[in-house]
């Protein structure tokens, strides 16, 4: 079995890496918010990731069911750390947001979902503590803090523009 590498991400959760026995590297980057993202890793370039793949929670489950999930795998599940009541997440704009060429102010997204956008990346370039006056654009990553439930809020309201689903 391969090495596992654990790395905790204050107040976003904690990422695993390994190695496949074909020297890929792979990592599953596990957010306190539940959902999880899959990294396949540049062989070029091992910091740079070459394909990141989200999952919710059924997707995880899903996923986990079909290769097999092992005591391994709950483990590191397990392990996942917390800092209470507050999450860090990196969200994309998407192509669909009614967000998209919204000014903060305009959006309202931290009144709406009481989560704070504390940069934005752009490209190569991050824009720290965006004024309200900054304008989103489709495919920008928003550096949002605050509670797991108004981030996944702000999660939906950055791909569709429309209010999560409560429930």
């Amino acid at each position: 079995m391969a090495e596992v590498s654990e790395t905790p991400l204050p107040g976003v959760g904690i990422r695993y890496d390994f190695v496949t026995s074909d020297g890929d590297r792979v990592g599953v980057l596990a957010h306190r918010t539940g959902r999880r993202e899959l990294l396949v890793y540049d062989r070029d370039d091992p910091d740079a990731c070459a394909n990141v793949l989200r999952l919710d929670g059924d997707d995880s489950h899903t996923l986990a069911e079909l290769l097999g999930a092992s005591q391994v795998s709950e483990r590191l599940a397990g392990l996942q750390q917390h800092v209470e009541g507050l999450t860090i997440d990196w969200l994309r704009v998407g192509a669909n947001s009614a967000c998209s060429g919204s000014t903060l102010r305009e959006a309202a997204l931290r009144s709406e979902t009481g989560v704070s956008i504390v940069a934005v990346v752009r490209g190569d370039q991050t824009i720290p503590a965006p004024g309200g006056d900054f304008q989103l654009q489709t495919g920008d990553t928003a550096v949002a803090v605050g509670t797991p439930e108004g981030i996944k809020e702000l999660f939906h309201l950055l791909q569709s523009g429309a209010g999560a689903t409560t429930g």
